[in-house]
C-alpha cells in the first residue's frame, strides 16, 4: 500500500512540474510569470514593513510595559 502511494504522489508531482513548466502559446510558462513578478511583490512587501514596522513596535513596547 505505501508503494501505491508514492508512486501516486511521485506521477502527482511530475505532472505538476510539467503544467508549470509547459509553455502557453504566448511563449511562457506560469514559473516565467512568477519570476517576472518577484521584483514587484518585494518591492510590496518593503512598503507593507516600512507602513507597519513602527505600529508593531509601539504595540510591543506598550505591551512590555
Amino acid at each position: 500500500m505505501g508503494l501505491l502511494k508514492f508512486i501516486i504522489v511521485g506521477a502527482a508531482v511530475g505532472y505538476g512540474i510539467n503544467y508549470l513548466m509547459k509553455k502557453r502559446p504566448d511563449g511562457h510558462s506560469i514559473i516565467e510569470d512568477f519570476g517576472s513578478d518577484v521584483p514587484e511583490w518585494i518591492d510590496k512587501a518593503k512598503k507593507f514593513v516600512a507602513d507597519n514596522l513602527g505600529d508593531v513596535v509601539q504595540h510591543t513596547q506598550t505591551r512590555a510595559s
